[in-house]
C-alpha cells in the first residue's frame, strides 16, 4: 500500500473511531479543506471534525475505494447521522480527493450532491430550494457560525 493510501486509511479509521485528534494529525499545518458547507484552512479543518464528532452523537461512516500516489489520492465514504438542526436522518454519500505535502494531507475536498443532502437534512425547504445558491450560502453561513461558536466554547 502506498504511504499516502495508508495515511487516508488512518484518517478514516480515526474517523470511524470518533478520534478527531487522530484525524487532525493526518493534516498538514497548511491544510485546505472544502465541501458544500465549509471552506477551511489550517487548524480550523481539524476543529471542524472535532465539532462534528462531538455534536454528532449517532454519526457512523463506511469508507472504501482508497487510492493514492505520490501527489494525489481519493476515497469514497458514506455518513449516516441525525442532522441536529432538524432531527432528520441523513445518508450522505461523499467522494473525497486529497493532495499531499511532507507526507500529510494538504488539500482535502469532499464532494456530495447538495440537493440530495438538503432534501434529507432540511425536508421541504431542501426539496424546494436545495438546487439554489441561496440555500447553499445560507447553509455555509450557518456552518461557519456553528464552528466559530464551537471554537469559542472549547477555548473557554
Amino acid at each position: 500500500m502506498h504511504p499516502h493510501a495508508a495515511l487516508i486509511e488512518r484518517f478514516y479509521s480515526s474517523f470511524a473511531k470518533r478520534d478527531w485528534a487522530g484525524m487532525a494529525a493526518c493534516y498538514h499545518p497548511d491544510v485546505h479543506f472544502s465541501d458544500e458547507a465549509f471552506d477551511l484552512h489550517g487548524a480550523d479543518a481539524g476543529m471542524m471534525w472535532r465539532m462534528l464528532l462531538t455534536n454528532g452523537k449517532d454519526l457512523t461512516l463506511e469508507y472504501s475505494g482508497i487510492e493514492a500516489d505520490d501527489r494525489t489520492g481519493r476515497a469514497h465514504w458514506d455518513a449516516r447521522y441525525t442532522f441536529s438542526a432538524t432531527g432528520r436522518k441523513v445518508l450522505n454519500r461523499i467522494d473525497a480527493s486529497f493532495e499531499f505535502r511532507d507526507g500529510l494531507i494538504v488539500r482535502h475536498v469532499d464532494r456530495f450532491d447538495f440537493w440530495t443532502w438538503s432534501r434529507q437534512a432540511l425536508g421541504t425547504p431542501g426539496l424546494l430550494l436545495g438546487w439554489s445558491g441561496f440555500l447553499k450560502a445560507k447553509v455555509r453561513a450557518k456552518a461557519a457560525a456553528g464552528l466559530a461558536a464551537f471554537k469559542q466554547k472549547v477555548s473557554a
